[in-house]
């Protein structure tokens, strides 16, 4: 779920792959394999990704909608 979640959140704001890991502090690949669900986000990228798109933690791991 939480490999959908970033994909959808990120394309909301018109971002590229290479975009949203500069705004968070990772690179354009760690972002493909968490789209890709090949390796999840370390708890500092869900954080950091949470207060850049503003949602919660719960929503972007998939435990409950918006």
């Amino acid at each position: 779920m939480i490999a959908r979640r970033i994909k959808e959140l990120r394309a909301e704001k018109g971002l590229s792959q290479a975009q949203l890991g500069r705004e968070i502090g990772t690179s354009q690949k760690a972002v493909d394999f968490w789209e890709r669900g090949v390796h999840e986000p370390k708890a500092s990228y869900i954080v950091a990704m949470c207060d850049y798109f503003e949602v919660s933690a719960d929503y972007l791991l998939g435990r409950r909608d918006m």
